[in-house]
């Protein structure tokens, strides 16, 4: 795997104490995947203040996973009246609401708006380039504390649905997980949608690779074409026929609109409400398992943070879960409440 390590001053543009590093991974895992996205990926690492990457010192990790069209740059990103990842991070380090710890944002986006970081034999395999390929280039590159009790993960929207598919998935790699908003009980929050998925599919000849041409071409996009294009790249992660660009399966009929049942069923098998069910001795071993949601949110995210988490304290295990007064869109806020959480059951 071959490595670029590149030291930045963005952390002055963002008002930091600490700074941002991009670095640049060549990953085994994505490369020649049927959509052509590349295998060259981003990571935005934040270094705390006073790093010094050649001391004693070695620093926990907390990784942050990205939503649904989302990327490195999205994250890390400023904009007014709002604050990002890293800069939630650098705030509270400062305020000794949390000790130092390196942040690194991973990328999995990919041609239809995301991964959902799991492996596919029509995206690739990001869930192996994210506990593989992104973890061992962080702690071969940085004085990280290189085991389980030193990393974490987070998330938002997709990105939470990541983190709490790759604990469950992956046991070992992380000991804390921290889901805002994250994609689960997938009958409530994805059914919804297939009916005008169809709908704007028929008017593309019902071809997925058609309607993909005319999205790729304009400079606008309407709110059903955005949850068209949502929907196609979960049934590429979730419900892949081939090792071809747009060769998967749609949990509806393109002709009628009819619930495929046993499409759906193989996106259930990814359901983080249906998994954690079978996973006790996964769930068992982490230090951490936090899940946030408005009760306002778009997508009745905040049913599945209920349901996840009753069935998970069914099986005797602590969960945190807080519902707060928002919807599904620009919660970043909560960050601050994960980060210190995250930071408090890590090794240091």
């Amino acid at each position: 795997m071959i490595r670029f390590v590149a030291t930045s001053e963005y952390g002055k543009l963002l008002g930091l104490a600490g700074d941002v590093r991009i670095d640049f991974i060549e990953s085994a895992a994505l490369k020649d995947n049927p959509l052509g996205d590349p295998s060259l990926r981003p990571l935005a690492v934040y270094t705390p203040p006073g790093f010094d990457p050649q001391g004693s010192v070695r620093y926990p990790v907390v990784y942050v996973l990205h939503g649904y069209t989302g990327d490195v740059a999205a994250l890390v990103a400023a904009r007014p009246w709002e604050t990002n990842v890293v800069q939630w991070i650098d705030r509270l380090i400062l305020a000794k609401e949390m000790p130092g710890a390196l942040l690194v944002v991973v990328d999995g986006n990919n041609r239809l708006g995301g991964s959902q970081y799991v492996d596919s034999i029509h995206n690739g395999a990001y869930a192996t380039y994210t506990v593989r390929d992104v973890v061992e280039h962080v702690d071969a590159s940085y004085p990280t504390i290189a085991k389980e009790g030193g990393r974490a993960v987070v998330g938002k929207s997709s990105g939470g649905f990541g983190a709490l598919y790759l604990t469950m998935k992956y046991p070992g790699i992380f000991c804390a997980f921290a889901s805002h908003s994250g994609d689960a009980n997938f009958r409530g929050a994805y059914v919804p949608e297939f009916a005008r998925t169809q709908r704007i599919l028929e008017a593309h000849d019902r071809d997925p690779a058609t309607f993909v041409a005319a999205f790729e071409k304009k400079y606008k996009r309407s709110d059903d074409e955005m949850h068209a294009i949502m929907m196609l790249g979960q049934a590429a992660a979730y419900s892949p026929r081939a090792a071809e660009a747009f060769a998967f399966d749609l949990p509806f009929d393109l002709e009628t609109g009819e619930m495929r049942q046993d499409v759906f069923e193989r996106w259930l098998a990814f359901d983080p409400a249906e998994m954690c069910l079978h996973r006790l001795m996964e769930l068992s071993r982490l230090r951490l398992r936090y899940l946030d949601c408005g009760r306002r949110d778009e997508y009745a995210l905040d049913i599945g943070a209920r349901v996840f988490t009753q069935r998970v304290r069914a099986m005797d295990l602590e969960v945190r879960h807080e519902e707060f007064d928002d919807d599904h869109r620009n919660v970043g806020y909560r960050y601050a409440v994960s980060l210190p959480a995250l930071a408090a059951v890590l090794d240091t």
